[in-house]
């Protein structure tokens, strides 16, 4: 009978001991929930802990996606910013394009080119003016004039060369024409005080015709 006793009373001590640490967390967790808002047992404290875990990772996954979303608006705003720049940037050439044709007008033929390349050219000299078959040259009067003569001089040996050609001309002849003439004008500049406006003229479009008649057939 007292070994049975014993056997009961040494079974019962763990037992009474996990019912007393059991009692002692409930009064823990109770005293927790009365002040704070927690569970009542260490189980029901168990479950609200993983609750807010959740519930702050779920926060945390929402904030995370909305910072995502917030990424992307900003990234395809960025492109969209990009691409309307882009076509503005090529509408405004095309435009500034468009404009300058319409303000040039329609392109010059080659006909229209030639057409007006020969209204811009100086009129060419007859041949009482320049001798297509001996290359004489008659020189208005002012041209005449004794500080010209070294220009005179080697247009006429230039011309007589060419005419003894059948009124072709080789390049280093047609440079030297051009050279000289161009000497010639200089030199007529100089004096344009000296002579009538008309006079001055006249003379200075003989000598355009006859630079521009190096380039021209004889006859």
């Amino acid at each position: 009978m007292l070994l049975r006793s014993w056997h009961l009373v040494r079974l019962s001590i763990p037992a009474l001991a996990c019912g007393l640490l059991a009692v002692g967390a409930s009064a823990q967790w109770g005293m927790g929930f009365n002040r704070g808002g927690y569970a009542s047992t260490a189980g029901q404290g168990a479950a609200y802990g993983m609750s807010e875990m959740m519930r702050a990772k779920g926060y945390e996954n929402m904030q995370n996606s909305e910072a995502a979303k917030n990424w992307e608006d900003a990234k395809t705003l960025e492109i969209q910013n990009r691409l309307r720049w882009t076509e503005t940037y090529f509408e405004m050439r095309k435009e500034n394009k468009d404009r300058r044709a319409d303000e040039a007008g329609p392109r010059v033929t080659q006909e229209q080119a030639i057409r007006m390349a020969k209204m811009a050219a100086p009129p060419r000299l007859g041949s009482t003016q320049l001798d297509p078959v001996t290359g004489h040259i008659a020189y208005p009067l002012i041209l005449t004039d004794k500080v010209f003569t070294p220009y005179r001089e080697d247009l006429d040996t230039l011309f007589a060369h060419r005419a003894a050609s059948g009124g072709s001309i080789q390049y280093s002849d047609y440079q030297a024409i051009q050279t000289t003439v161009s000497k010639f004008v200089d030199a007529l500049k100089t004096r344009v005080k000296q002579y009538a406006a008309g006079d001055y003229g006249k003379a200075r479009t003989f000598l355009d015709s006859l630079a521009h008649e190096a380039s021209m057939p004889a006859g």
